[in-house]
């Protein structure tokens, strides 16, 4: 795999609060990283006009907006993130959204992942909401929803990526959040894997935030986790 290959399959999430600390992070990264992710954070602080700066710049975006609503307002979103040329946007993994957003999108190049249960959720916090599943039996069964609704891949956490991978083929997007080097502090993450673990397990896309951007040298350690990557 070319290093250009390998960058593009690492996501650095800049779950950051200012537009000036986003900027700051892209900038010391440099040509290292190539593919960033905007969440609720930094989209409500300007991150919506960065990400089409990011974009015309030729980076790469993954818009985690998690997007749920009635059909045609799912639509109509979806529509107007198709004009912003980002990469990839999740909506959660409900099948009338799904199918709604993938009609939507028809013809371009927008990605779109569903979302099948946060990493942050365990077993009890399942049954807290009202789900009569476990977290694994759940994402399979939203797994196998997002690949008849025709959406381009999925977003699990690593410890479920061969159990999905299995069932949406070697074709999907299977991105996985919650991803820690050895010896890193998990956060609020529940369900975490170390990158080479998540690659021999099935994801095609890691999404690294804290460990990099938190990080005291950003760029040595998003350059550590790349050289982990290339050795799978």
């Amino acid at each position: 795999m070319t290093d250009a290959a390998l960058r593009e399959r690492l996501i650095v999430g800049l779950d950051v609060p200012t537009l000036t600390i986003a900027e700051q992070v892209v900038s010391e990264l440099g040509d290292t990283v190539s593919f960033y992710k905007i969440g609720y954070q930094l989209a409500f602080a300007g991150g919506l006009g960065f990400a089409s700066e990011l974009v015309g710049s030729g980076k790469k975006v993954f818009l985690d907006m998690k997007l749920l609503d009635i059909d045609n307002t799912v639509a109509k979103g979806v529509e107007n993130i198709v004009k912003m040329g980002v990469s990839m946007l999740t909506l959660h993994a409900y099948p009338k959204a799904m199918r709604a957003g993938v009609a939507a999108a028809k013809g371009s190049d927008l990605c779109l992942l569903g979302v099948t249960v946060l990493t942050s959720m365990d077993q009890q916090d399942m049954i807290d909401a009202g789900y009569e599943h476990d977290p694994h039996t759940l994402v399979l069964t939203r797994s196998e929803q997002a690949l008849q609704a025709g959406m381009g891949g999925i977003v699990c956490a690593a410890t479920e990526a061969a159990a999905v991978r299995k069932i949406v083929g070697p074709d999907l997007a299977i991105v996985t959040p919650g991803i820690r080097p050895a010896g890193s502090d998990h956060g609020d993450q529940k369900r975490v894997m170390i990158p080479a673990d998540a690659l021999r397990a099935g994801a095609s896309h890691l999404v690294v935030g804290r460990p990099i951007v938190g990080a005291h040298d950003r760029k040595a350690s998003a350059k550590a986790i790349l050289a982990e990557m290339a050795n799978v």
